[in-house]
C-alpha cells in the first residue's frame, strides 16, 4: 500500500496531462490526498476524481465546493473531508457506501442529514456548524450500525439547550453513540437517555 500526500500540482499534472514533479508520488497511486485551502479555492468537482482508484483518504477542506459528484472510481475511499466549504445537501455517496468509514462535514449550509443512510460502515460523522433546525434529522442516523462519533456543536438544534440536554436529545436519537461532540458517552447520559 502506497502511503504518500497527493500535492495539487499533481492532480493539476493527472488531470490536464502535465509532466508532474520526479519527487512527486502518482495521483493514481495514491492512498492519501490533500487539496485544501487551494488558492483559488476549487470551486466545482470534476470527473477526474474517480481517477484516484487508491485514494482512501480525500481532503478538500477549506475550499469553495458547493455539491458533491459520484464517486464511482473511489472503491477504496474511507475518509471524505468537506469541512469549510458551501455544501448544501449530502448526496451521489451511494458509490462509495460500503467503505467510506469518516465524513467530514462541518462549516457548510447543510439542513438535512438525508443521503447518508446507505452508508454501512460510517462510524464516524462530523458536521457541526451547519444549518440543522430539527431533532427529525438525527433520527435519519439511528439506521447506520456502525455510527459512533458525531459532531453536531454550532447547529440551530443546540440554540437555547444546555451542552446536557444536548447531548441527551442525541442520545436518544442515535443510541448507539459513544462519543458526542467530541466527548465520550458516560453510562449515567445513556441511562438518562433510555429513562432509566
Amino acid at each position: 500500500m502506497v502511503w504518500s500526500v497527493i500535492s495539487a500540482d499533481a492532480v493539476f499534472a493527472l488531470t490536464f496531462g502535465v509532466p508532474e514533479a520526479k519527487n512527486s508520488a502518482s495521483a493514481e497511486e495514491s492512498a492519501v490526498i490533500k487539496l485544501y485551502c487551494q488558492m483559488p479555492p476549487i470551486a466545482k468537482l470534476d470527473n477526474s476524481l474517480n481517477t484516484l482508484k487508491n485514494c482512501e483518504q480525500l481532503s478538500l477542506s477549506t475550499n469553495g465546493i458547493d455539491r458533491l459528484i459520484p464517486l464511482s472510481g473511489m472503491k477504496k475511499l474511507r475518509i471524505l473531508s468537506l469541512g469549510r466549504n458551501q455544501i448544501k445537501k449530502i448526496e451521489k455517496l451511494d458509490d462509495v457506501s460500503d467503505t467510506l468509514e469518516e465524513l467530514w462535514l462541518s462549516y457548510n449550509v447543510i439542513a438535512t442529514l438525508d443521503g447518508l443512510s446507505g452508508l454501512t460502515n460510517l462510524t464516524t460523522l462530523y458536521v457541526s456548524n451547519n444549518l440543522i433546525k430539527s431533532w427529525d434529522e438525527l433520527d435519519k442516523l439511528a439506521s447506520l450500525p456502525k455510527l459512533r462519533d458525531v459532531l453536531f456543536t454550532g447547529n440551530p438544534i443546540y440554540e437555547n439547550l444546555s451542552k446536557e440536554d444536548a447531548r441527551l436529545n442525541v442520545l436518544k436519537r442515535i443510541p448507539k453513540v459513544a462519543k458526542i461532540d467530541g466527548d465520550m458517552v458516560k453510562q449515567t447520559e445513556r441511562d438518562a437517555a433510555l429513562g432509566q
